[in-house]
């Protein structure tokens, strides 16, 4: 008789195939054209492939997992779930790995999971498709644990969209990509889009980096970070949620790497701690890297 699956790893493997599923669902909506958009604040869009994809990934973990707690970006509203978005087979090929041996007796009423169904709403609706990707962050107690960022419209360097899933839990590594070292002839910095303002901006003067690349949506920053394409994020103001960081910070974590506020605290991801980052975030895949940001942020910023 088999071992039964500890609940963080078969919870990881059911989250895999719930944001690949969203990632369908994101597609289907923007090739359907009409998008749904509403202004839920300034620069703060909601389009249908938001509310469709959160429906999808809370259904589908709650019917699964139905004493964990799950804290999603969107307005709760699962009345008329599709039967179709049920994502119900979790992947074998994380089922398949070996958990650590303290995480095999947490339970459903320790977790916390933090869902932003479409990162980056706003590049997807200005067509900005590399930009957006699905987040699940798992939280265990007030630290991220584990979590799955999938990115719908990934190409293959063949040609097509395929879309791509990396997940990641501490004490195991990530799965589903193989991260790549930054160069070292320049410095390298990823920061928002279109979400800046003078303090933002005043920080990146102050680390004085080669290059800057401007995009939309933390989970796509983590991208450009594991892809080796920059070598931290930096963002020095409020504005991003735990959902936004939660994800990000586990795979980080499971690798080396580190996310934090600006000034280096982590981020509480218990289910009742408040929802915006205040301290705004750095992060980095190598945790050089991240110290010799940290460093070198001036004091007026770190008031």
């Amino acid at each position: 008789m088999a071992e039964p699956v500890p609940l963080l790893l078969n919870l990881i493997a059911s989250s895999v195939t719930a944001a690949s599923r969203a990632g369908e669902i994101i597609r289907d909506v923007m090739r359907k054209g009409d998008l749904g958009i509403i202004e839920k604040g300034e620069n703060d869009l909601q389009t249908e492939a938001d509310r469709s994809a959160q429906h999808c990934i809370i259904a589908s973990l709650a019917q699964k997992f139905p004493n964990i707690t799950i804290i999603g970006e969107e307005e709760p509203n699962y009345t008329a779930v599709n039967p179709d978005w049920i994502a119900n087979n979790p992947s074998e090929s994380v089922l398949s790995k070996k958990c650590p041996d303290q995480y095999n007796d947490i339970q459903e009423k320790d977790v916390v999971v933090w869902v932003d169904p479409l990162d980056g709403t706003s590049e997807y609706a200005a067509g900005l498709l590399e930009n957006v990707t699905v987040l699940i962050g798992i939280a265990v107690g007030d630290r991220a644990l584990g979590g799955v960022i999938h990115q719908p419209y990934f190409t293959s360097p063949e040609g097509g969209c395929i879309g791509r899933t990396i997940w990641g839990l501490q004490g195991v590594g990530i799965g589903g990509f193989i991260p790549k070292a930054p160069t070292k002839d320049k410095f390298i910095l990823t920061t928002t889009r279109s979400h800046s303002n003078p303090l933002v901006e005043e920080t990146l003067k102050k680390l004085n980096p080669d290059t800057i690349l401007r995009v939309g949506g933390a989970g796509y920053k983590i991208l450009l970070l594991l892809e080796g394409k920059a070598h931290a994020y930096v963002f020095a103001s409020p504005g991003c949620k735990r959902w936004d960081t939660c994800a990000p910070e586990a795979i980080l974590t499971a690798i080396g790497g580190k996310l934090t506020d600006v000034h280096g605290n982590l981020y509480s991801y218990s289910k009742s701690t408040p929802y915006q980052n205040k301290g705004g975030v750095l992060a980095a895949v190598i945790e050089e890297y991240h110290e010799k940001c940290r460093k070198a942020i001036p004091p007026n910023i770190l008031k």
